[in-house]
């Protein structure tokens, strides 16, 4: 099995998970804050493949909800498979439409402070990201 890390990619902000080992649980686990220096970005991002030792990489790609990739959508891209390379991978850019509003949806359920909700938002939406990905390519049942 893979254990894969996935993206949130913001413009301020990085929303990091990492499924378990048998690549069927996703968990939150880091929000990046962006330096506005690419490398540096990328070198945070490879540290953390690295330290949890994942093989695989999904990353968010913005459609519109019409489905098409706008300039958004290919800044990510650009920016994921520079950091595909780096980690030696090839990444898989993933539809996160909605994503955001779900892990709002849960954090206002938890009771959680504006605050508190702004500092974890991008990377329970990371999670939601991954679990979408990780369901798709791990049915129930098999």
């Amino acid at each position: 099995m893979k254990r894969w890390m996935a993206l949130d990619i913001g413009e301020k902000r990085i929303g990091v998970a990492v499924s378990d080992p048998s690549g069927t649980i996703a968990q939150g686990v880091a929000v990046i804050t962006r330096t506005g220096k690419q490398n540096k970005d990328l070198r945070r991002l490879v540290e953390l493949f690295q330290e949890y030792q994942c093989t695989g990489l999904v990353i968010g790609l913005p459609l519109h909800m019409n489905g098409r990739a706008g300039e958004e959508a290919e800044k990510i891209k650009e920016f994921g498979v520079l950091l595909g390379e780096k980690c030696g991978v090839t990444p898989v850019f993933w539809d996160e439409r909605l994503t955001t509003v779900q892990a709002e949806r849960s954090l206002l359920q938890m009771d959680l402070s504006r605050r508190r909700r702004r500092q974890v938002i991008d990377q329970v939406a990371a999670a939601i990201l991954l679990e979408s990905f990780l369901r798709s390519h791990n049915p129930p049942g098999e």
